[in-house]
């Protein structure tokens, strides 16, 4: 019998498609990564935890940057992807580290940047979550956290949560800013930064780099269709069914 754990589904939903996660063009580039990348520049003798690695595009971008960078993800089909290519850029600095973000293998204060970028929304406990990045964290440190966010209206946020597990279902929740400010202060970070930005996502190219069974890319293409006109303008869904999710570069700070 197949594991029924949500560690299990997202292992599930993404080891198979880890070289996809590599050459995906809407994670190797954007510009949260030149953000995170002008942060490492800043701390060029830091060690940096990339927590939630996927892909790895967050380590390849700040690896030049500064010290050393753990790329460390539930997924060790990702993390042997992403060691593979880091061998290949000449990224030496660049270690890998298997692992759950609600519980991190590491010592309190262990690294001086703290990255997490598109993780977030697949952690089954995000408070948790953002609570060990915080412990890891040296006092002062920094850490930035960008994912897609939740436009916080129930109507809008409701369909997003529904597109978002009909084509993952490891999916847990796209949190609204209002959320993250939450969790963040309440993890004991303070803010310092938030950059809210919007990510076009082509409809055909999604669905396909996570696989989605040809039954739930038909029920999105159902649910798009009958959409109401307010969550068709505010997500911009466009007649194949392509449409643009609010994000959010979040960077805080520890105190210290």
């Amino acid at each position: 019998m197949t594991a029924s754990t949500h560690d299990a589904a997202v292992d599930r939903q993404f080891s198979p498609r880890a070289a996809a996660y590599l050459t995906s063009a809407v994670h190797a580039q954007g510009e949260d990564l030149v953000q995170m990348a002008a942060i490492a520049g800043q701390h060029p003798a830091a060690r940096v935890l990339d927590l939630g690695c996927g892909g790895g595009h967050v380590s390849f971008h700040v690896a030049p940057q500064v010290a050393q960078v753990t790329a460390y993800d539930l997924s060790q089909q990702m993390l042997d992807v992403v060691a593979a290519e880091a061998v290949k850029r000449g990224l030496a600095n660049l270690v890998t580290r298997q692992g759950k973000a609600e519980y991190l293998p590491f010592g309190d204060g262990e690294f001086d940047l703290v990255m997490s970028r598109y993780s977030t929304h697949h952690w089954q406990d995000a408070g948790r979550g953002l609570r060990e990045a915080f412990r890891v964290l040296k006092p002062g440190g920094i850490a930035v956290f960008a994912d897609v966010v939740s436009p916080g209206e129930p109507l809008l946020d409701t369909w997003l949560q529904t597109i978002e597990v009909l084509r993952d279902t490891s999916h847990v929740r796209d949190y609204s800013v209002a959320e993250w400010t939450r969790m963040l202060t309440e993890a004991g970070f303070t803010l310092q930064e938030l950059a809210p930005r919007r990510l076009p996502l082509e409809f055909q190219s999604w669905v396909t780099r996570m696989r989605t069974p040809d039954t739930l890319v038909a029920a999105l293409r159902h649910m798009f269709g009958l959409a109401p006109d307010v969550v068709r303008a505010h997500f911009d869904v466009r007649d194949d069914a392509s449409f643009t999710s609010d994000t959010a570069t979040i960077v805080v700070r520890k105190p210290g």
